[in-house]
C-alpha cells in the first residue's frame, strides 16, 4: 500500500531523514507504519484506538479544574455569548499541539531539549521560566479546587486535603509505569460529558445557540475581554506545548528507543498517526469545553447566577441532569480532571527543566535514576501547594491562572512557529503553509486578546 500524503507534511528530497541523520538501510526497509510504533503490519491502516495516545491525553488535560472554572464562568456571565470562541480555538490549538508532537517525533527530543541544542541559552532559560511561573500558578488553581470539594464532600480540613492530594499524585507518578499512567490518565475525565447531557436536558433555544456558535458578538468591557484571554489560555497552554513534545519522546523510549539517535525522523504514516491522534484529543477536548460555556448559559445565567463564587454555584450547571447529585458529580469531574491536570502540568515542567539542563528524566525513569528530574517534580508541587495554602477563593484563583496561560502563550507560540520551520530540526517536515498560517493565527489571536485586555483597563 502506498503511502498516503498528508497534507501537512512537506514532501522534498530528504526522503524523510533530517539533515546529518545517517540512512539505517534495515529500519528503512521496515514498513512504515511498524516504524512509527503506532500500528503494525505492512497493509492496514492503524485502528484508532491504536494511534490514541499522548494527543488524547493533551486534550483530556486540558479541561482540568482552571478549563471547567474558566468556560463556567463564561457561560454564567454571558449566557451563549462565548460560543463562538470554541470553533475558533479548535483549529488554532490543533494546530499548535500537531507542530508539538511532529517536533518531538522528528527530532527525537522534547521543545526544551530542542531549544537547548539550537539556541542560546538565555532562550531556554526564559522558555522553561515561562513555563514554571504558569505551571506552578495553574497546579495551585487545581489543588485548591479540588482540596476545597473534597472538603465539601468527605468533610475534613481543605489545607489537609492538599498535602494528600498533592502527595498522592507524587507518588503515581514516581512509583508507577508509563503504560499504566497513560491508561489511567486517559479515562479520568470521562464524567465532564456529562455536560454534555445537561446541555441537552437544559433545552435550550438551539437557533440562538447556533448564532451564537458562529456569529460572535464581542463586547468591549473589561470582564468579556478578561474571559476571552482566559478562555483562550485555558484552551491553548503554555505547558500542554511543552508536554505533548515530550510525551511523543516517551512513547519512542517506551519502545526501546533510548537515544536520540534511534527516535530521529519520521515517517509520513506516522505523522499522518499523530495527526489523528492530536486531532481527535483536541476536538474532544473543544466539545466538552464548547457544552460547558452552554449548559452553564442555559442554566446558570437565567437564573441569575452571572458570578460564580463557589464550587456549589459551578454545580448547579449539572442539575438538569443530576438534581440533588449534582454537587456529587461535580465534585467527581473536578477531581478526576484535577488529577490529569496536575500530572501533566507537574510532569511538563520537569520534563522541560530536565530536558534543558540535559539531565537523565522521563516518565519511565525510576526516581533512583532520576533524581533532579522528580526533586523539580515535587519543588514544582510544593510550590503550588504553599500556593493554594494563601487562597481562599478556588474558583477566582482558577480563572486568573487560566489569563495568566493566555497572557504567556503568545512570545512561547513564536518560538514554535520558528523551531517547527527549522530545516535543520524537522527536515522534510518543516510546517507547510496550513500549520504556519493556523500557528501564527494563533499567536496573533492571542495577542491582540491580550492586548485589548490591558487596553481595557482590566489591570
Amino acid at each position: 500500500m502506498a503511502v498516503p500524503t498528508d497534507p501537512l507534511v512537506r514532501h522534498d528530497d530528504d526522503a524523510g531523514t533530517l539533515p546529518g541523520a545517517g540512512v539505517d538501510p534495515v529500519k528503512d526497509s521496515v514498513p512504515a507504519v511498524a516504524r512509527s510504533g503506532r500500528a503494525r503490519g505492512p497493509a492496514r491502516r492503524p485502528g484508532l484506538l491504536r494511534v490514541l495516545g499522548p494527543g488524547l491525553i493533551t486534550g483530556a488535560a486540558d479541561d482540568d479544574p482552571s478549563g471547567i472554572a474558566t468556560y463556567s464562568a463564561a457561560g454564567a456571565a454571558f449566557g451563549f455569548g462565548m460560543l463562538w470562541t470554541a470553533p475558533v480555538a479548535l483549529p488554532l490549538m490543533g494546530a499548535v499541539q500537531l507542530m508539538c508532537a511532529r517536533l518531538g517525533m522528528v527530532s527525537g527530543r522534547g521543545l526544551a531539549g530542542v531549544l537547548r541544542e539550537r539556541y542560546p541559552r538565555w532562550v531556554v532559560a526564559t522558555a522553561c521560566l515561562v513555563l514554571l511561573s504558569a505551571n506552578t500558578v495553574n497546579i495551585a488553581a487545581d489543588l485548591g479546587a479540588i482540596a476545597a470539594v473534597l472538603h465539601r464532600v468527605a468533610g475534613g480540613a481543605a489545607h489537609a486535603w492538599l498535602g494528600v492530594v498533592a502527595g498522592l499524585i507524587l507518588g503515581v507518578l514516581a512509583l508507577g509505569t508509563y503504560p499504566l499512567i497513560a491508561r489511567v490518565l486517559k479515562w479520568l475525565t470521562l464524567v465532564l460529558f456529562a455536560y454534555v447531557a445537561a446541555a441537552f436536558i437544559a433545552r435550550p433555544d438551539w437557533n440562538e445557540v447556533l448564532r451564537a456558535t458562529f456569529v460572535p458578538s464581542p463586547r468591549w468591557s473589561r470582564e468579556y475581554l478578561v474571559l476571552v484571554v482566559a478562555v483562550f489560555g485555558t484552551t491553548i497552554s503554555p505547558y500542554l506545548f511543552f508536554w505533548q513534545a515530550s510525551e511523543e519522546v516517551e512513547e519512542e523510549k517506551q519502545r526501546g528507543k533510548a537515544t536520540v539517535e534511534e527516535r530521529r525522523g519520521a515517517s509520513a504514516r506516522a505523522v499522518h498517526a499523530a495527526n489523528v491522534d492530536v486531532w481527535v484529543g483536541m476536538t474532544i477536548s473543544t466539545l466538552i469545553a464548547y457544552f460547558i460555556i452552554l449548559t452553564t448559559g442555559a442554566t446558570l445565567h437565567p437564573a441569575g447566577i452571572l458570578q460564580i463564587q463557589t464550587a456549589e454555584q459551578a454545580a448547579q450547571a449539572l442539575r438538569p441532569l443530576a438534581g440533588g447529585a449534582a454537587a456529587l458529580l461535580f465534585a467527581v469531574g473536578i477531581v478526576g480532571a484535577g488529577l490529569l491536570g496536575v500530572s501533566v502540568l507537574a510532569g511538563s515542567a520537569a520534563l522541560a527543566v530536565a530536558e534543558a539542563a540535559d539531565w537523565p528524566g522521563g516518565m519511565n525513569e525510576r526516581p533512583r535514576g532520576a533524581r533532579r528530574f522528580y526533586a523539580v517534580m515535587a519543588a514544582v508541587m510544593l510550590a503550588g501547594v504553599a500556593l493554594a495554602w494563601t487562597s481562599t477563593q478556588a474558583i477566582r484563583m482558577l480563572v486568573w491562572a487560566a489569563v495568566l496561560n493566555g497572557v504567556l502563550a503568545p512570545p512561547l507560540l513564536v518560538l514554535i512557529l520558528v523551531v517547527c520551520n527549522d530545516r535543520q530540526v524537522m527536515g522534510r517536515h518543516r510546517n507547510r503553509w496550513p500549520l504556519n498560517l493556523l500557528g501564527g493565527a494563533a499567536a496573533l489571536v492571542m495577542a491582540a486578546a491580550v492586548l485589548a485586555m490591558f487596553v481595557s483597563g482590566a489591570f
